[in-house]
């Protein structure tokens, strides 16, 4: 499986993105499939997934009813919709896929600038 990332760029502060994650090569077995990101001197943190079996979603509290993951099954895509956001979102954005038997894949990221 192939992950990449667009839609990063420089926003301000209040303003809205979506990112996509455009999956390439044997998707069948997905069975999470995530955003994750990470600040300068941070560590990578989740700020979205979703289960392709019953489609339930979880979101960290700092991003919770800001930030909304979705996907397109037909293009084998996935989005994060973010709005509302805040300086403290900059960081870059990673996509992430596990597989049944918790392989996971990473996609290459995208920089997401929130100016105050």
């Amino acid at each position: 499986v192939q992950l990449v990332e667009s839609g990063g760029g420089l926003v301000q502060a209040g303003g809205s993105l979506r990112l996509s994650c455009a999956a390439s090569g044997s998707t069948f077995s997905i069975r999470i499939m995530a955003w994750y990101r990470q600040a300068p001197g941070k560590q990578r943190e989740l700020v979205a997934s979703l289960t392709t079996g019953g489609g339930s979603t979880k979101y960290p509290d700092p991003v919770k009813g800001r930030f909304t993951i979705s996907r397109d099954n037909a293009k084998k895509t996935w989005y994060l919709e973010m709005n509302s956001l805040k300086p403290e979102d900059t960081a870059v954005y990673y996509c992430n896929a596990v597989e049944v038997g918790d392989m996971d894949y990473w996609g290459k990221g995208t920089l997401v600038t929130v100016s105050s």
